[in-house]
């Protein structure tokens, strides 16, 4: 009791003091959980972000795993058909066997010929032009493979290691046709088939003919003929490099059989333009091999055999007087007798 009237006054001097207190506190307080709350802000988003991560990883690699597994079943399924292209069939008598045959369930054919287009670098026939690597035409029964050059230029075309015309079992020409072999302009359309840099070599030919061509550099080296006439004239063609700009994507095949191969610029008043023509160990049967109406750099023509077993005097081998050249390399061609493929 004593004490009462000093608490009381205690109280009363002290109470604002302690609300006072109080209130600092709650803002420190206040203060210290903002603080906590920006420290540990980018962790959780970091840990959100990588939750979400880790979602889509786990889905990505299911649809792989996935994949592989249909890529594994329809490889297996094709396999039949794609080793008789890898063997040189082309893709109309190899589709002919395995259904004659039945030696490959629908998934080969389906895989190989229905899901996936027809392509020149698969070797299938048709008629192509720059810059679709699938064909514009295609004609059943015809195993024709025919490029046609206009207004787009092609940096590159290959074509190595094929049979033409009737140098393999049940082929024939195309109706009308007596070249195995077709390569240049269209004269009835007044076009030129233009090349920075033409290669021929390893032809196997019954005749090999070369005519209405100017190259700057000509090369005539180490062919074989069963008669041949070389007589290309002097004259002024230009040095030529084929440009522009964005030009089509190569045209590369390797393999296969064919009826006829042409690589032709049919367009009226439109040549066709070509960097780099690379036409190599072709072995054709059944007609001639024809480059005519084409304007080069540089042509190569090496390495070549032609002969149809009719004697010297039959030429075999001709560069006629229509191919006209700035300078020339003729070298170590020679006649022998070379019957028919």
């Amino acid at each position: 009791m004593l004490w009462t009237p000093l608490l009381i006054v205690w109280h009363g001097v002290c109470w604002p003091f302690i609300q006072i207190w109080r209130r600092i506190c709650s803002v420190g307080t206040l203060i210290k959980l903002c603080a906590l709350a920006i420290y540990h802000s980018p962790v959780s988003a970091y840990q959100a972000a990588q939750r979400r991560r880790n979602w889509l990883m786990a889905k990505v690699e299911y649809l792989q795993s996935e994949s592989g597994k249909w890529r594994a079943i329809f490889n297996v399924a094709k396999s039949p058909y794609s080793f008789l292209r890898m063997m040189g069939l082309s893709p109309q008598m190899a589709t002919g066997l395995l259904v004659a045959g039945s030696t490959v369930g629908g998934g080969a054919i389906v895989n190989e010929t229905l899901l996936s287009e027809r392509s020149f670098s698969r070797g299938d026939a048709g008629v192509y032009s720059a810059p679709l690597d699938i064909p514009t035409s295609y004609t059943e029964g015809d195993n024709t493979l025919k490029i046609d050059l206009g207004t787009t230029p092609v940096g590159v075309i290959e074509i190595s290691d094929v049979h033409v015309g009737t140098a393999y079992a049940s082929s024939a020409l195309p109706s009308g046709e007596t070249n195995v072999i077709i390569v240049g302009g269209v004269a009835s359309v007044s076009t030129y088939l233009e090349v920075g840099h033409l290669i021929v070599d390893r032809w196997r030919c019954t005749t090999l003919t070369i005519s209405d061509t100017e190259a700057y550099e000509l090369n005539i080296k180490y062919n074989a003929s069963d008669g041949q006439s070389i007589a290309p004239v002097a004259g002024t063609p230009r040095a030529r490099g084929i440009g522009g700009g964005n030009r089509a994507d190569a045209y590369s095949t390797s393999g296969g059989y064919y009826d006829q191969i042409k690589i032709t610029a049919p367009t009226s008043g439109t040549n066709g333009k070509v960097g780099t023509l690379r036409l190599s160990n072709l072995y054709s049967k059944g007609g001639g091999c024809i480059l005519t109406r084409i304007k080069a750099g540089i042509i190569d023509i090496l390495y070549n055999e032609s002969g149809a077993g009719d004697g010297f005097a039959t030429k075999d081998f001709t560069v006629a007087t229509s191919t006209i050249y700035k300078t020339v390399n003729i070298t170590d061609n020679v006649e022998v007798s070379i019957s028919p493929p």
